[in-house]
């Protein structure tokens, strides 16, 4: 089996890195990334839509059929956020996009980049958790072949890259640290984009991937 992915957030840190993987994975064929603005980046395996607004994707729809992989990894930080406003941006934009794949893509694996802590029961006390959590529950009602939800903790950048988060800058050296001290919350994107590549080809026991699934998948 060969993957077709689509890859959305390509021009944050956790898509660039995701994407990255499978650009110089050998089992992924094509790639489509789909950005408000350009990555300014090329690759023969890859194409770009320029696209604004993901509430709306009739203008490209025709363009997001023959795929068998979508590697969501578009989100915002809740920080400084209502919830309404952090719902419609978390929950009812990707279930937007996962719905209008599901229906024109029937053999399709969707991974949504989640994070560690998300609420599953939805009624929690942390507004973003709560939100996630009800985001992965809807999503794995899809009509997906496979829907997997991604629960990363801290994710090491991919060395050369350039859309590093500022905060991971300040942080990045402790990372041998975090490995020793924290083990169930530490990973690299590039553990992250390969454990994405393995559960399209090969499946994985669960839906909910924390980071020690993560890494388990991603290391094989």
């Amino acid at each position: 089996m060969k993957i077709r992915a689509i890859v959305t957030g390509a021009t944050g840190m956790v898509g660039e890195g995701v994407l990255h993987e499978c650009l110089q994975h050998t089992e992924v064929e094509s790639v489509l990334i789909i950005n408000r603005r350009p990555s300014g980046i090329t690759h023969p395996k890859l194409k770009e839509i320029i696209h604004s607004n993901f509430f709306d994707l009739a203008p490209i729809e025709n363009e997001l059929a023959g795929y068998n992989a979508c590697y969501f990894c578009l989100g915002v930080s809740s920080a400084g956020m209502k919830e309404p406003e952090y719902t419609r941006m978390t929950y009812d934009l990707t279930l937007n996009v996962a719905k209008t794949l599901s229906r024109l893509n029937s053999g399709m694996t969707f991974c949504y980049v989640s994070g560690s802590g998300t609420d599953s029961t939805e009624k929690g006390r942390s507004m973003w958790a709560r939100v996630k959590g009800k985001t992965e529950n809807d999503l794995m009602k899809l009509p997906f072949r496979q829907a997997f939800m991604f629960r990363p903790g801290y994710m090491h950048a991919t060395p050369g890259l350039k859309n590093m988060l500022p905060a991971y800058k300040y942080v990045s050296w402790l990372y041998p640290l975090f490995k020793v001290i924290l083990p169930n919350f530490v990973s690299t994107l590039a553990v992250v984009g390969q454990a994405m590549i393995n559960v399209t080809l090969k499946g994985y026991e669960r839906n909910i991937l924390e980071v020690k699934d993560i890494n388990k998948v991603g290391n094989q």
